[in-house]
């Protein structure tokens, strides 16, 4: 039997790039078609390990071009999607907020509509031979707002996005929910936690600590340091995700996180000191000096933190790694890079 074709969005981009060879090591039954726009997020060495295999296939191409959208559909007769194209940096929405809107609402509605009238012959009606696929929509925990000093996001949480950013998420989230409602298809979404592990973009919060510290840079640091985020290692991510399109039931939010709560003095306090351990400063004094407090943010959310608790309860996931042994394999990845 040929192997099924899936259609896996942003696939050149940080979490994408660690999904696409941990996928095709682990489900070799499926082919695997890599639709990436290849902004300044999407690096195609992310995926040197991908390439040469003979069930992946790279299309540059943006996902808002409905006909791009509709001939892949068509070309490889996609049988499923993992959709985790979108512009994510805050900052970015802040300073220029047009791509958010586009790329994460826009572009996640060509996705849906190309998948409802590929798999769909009307609402609630299948096409014989497409009951099985499945669309699953990744998102983020930022749809939810901020948190007080207790408590964490469930599925249940109201929306209450703060930024651009967050504010498209929530939009895209809204329209696979309709999709599920009104036509009846078959989709999953589901809601992480702040990623980090290797391939990150250099522009987020762990890569800039370690770059800067190697090259004797202040360290920037928004406000007082003390928002609070739940860190998730990629890898743990990367298998949610699978597990959620695998087994989760269709219609249903899961809630991805990893219990691993830090404000972000925290995260530059312990990656300079496996710096410090690992690549220790030539002019003999801690990383930990180069600590240096920024203009907070604007809108900037205060503490995020998920229970994953439906995840590991109706699917069994559980992290494999805690905070202290995923954030040595990430300095050790960046120092070898």
């Amino acid at each position: 039997m040929p192997a099924k074709y899936i259609l896996v969005t942003g696939g050149a981009g940080f979490i994408g790039s660690n999904f696409i060879p941990y996928f095709l090591d682990a489900f070799p039954q499926y082919h695997l078609i890599n639709l990436d726009k290849l902004t300044y997020a999407g690096n195609l060495d992310n995926l040197k390990e991908s390439e040469k295999n003979p069930r992946y296939t790279f299309v540059h191409g943006d996902i808002c071009d409905a006909g791009l959208v509709n001939g892949l559909f068509a070309q490889y007769d996609i049988g499923g999607v993992f959709h985790f194209a979108a512009e994510s940096h805050v900052d970015n929405s802040i300073s220029g907020p047009l791509p958010f809107i586009k790329t994460n609402i826009e572009g996640t509605f060509t996705l849906l509509e190309a998948a409802r009238k590929h798999w769909m012959s009307s609402p609630g009606q299948a096409k014989p031979g497409y009951e099985g696929c499945r669309f699953h929509h990744v998102s983020t925990d930022e749809v939810y707002g901020s948190l007080g000093e207790t408590g964490l996001f469930s599925e249940n949480t109201p929306y209450a996005p703060n930024s651009p950013y967050s504010a498209s998420k929530a939009s895209s989230d809204f329209l696979a929910r309709a999709y599920y409602h009104t036509y009846g298809m078959n989709i999953t979404i589901s809601n992480c936690s702040n990623n980090y592990g290797p391939k990150q973009h250099a522009e987020k919060l762990i890569p800039t600590i370690i770059r800067n510290a190697l090259a004797g840079q202040p360290i920037p640091i928004y406000g007082d340091g003390k928002n609070v985020r739940d860190w998730l290692y990629v890898s743990d991510h990367c298998k949610a995700v699978a597990l959620v399109w695998q087994k989760g039931r269709a219609g249903e939010t899961y809630n991805i996180g990893g219990r691993n709560e830090r404000n972000n003095l925290q995260i530059a306090d312990t990656v300079c000191g496996l710096l410090d351990e690992l690549a220790p400063s030539k002019k003999g004094q801690s990383y930990k000096e180069l600590v240096t407090f920024v203009k907070d943010r604007a809108g900037h959310d205060r503490r995020y933190a998920i229970d994953a608790a439906k995840l590991e309860t109706e699917l069994g996931w559980k992290a494999q790694e805690n905070f202290e042994s995923g954030i040595r394999k990430t300095v050790a990845w960046y120092l070898k890079k």
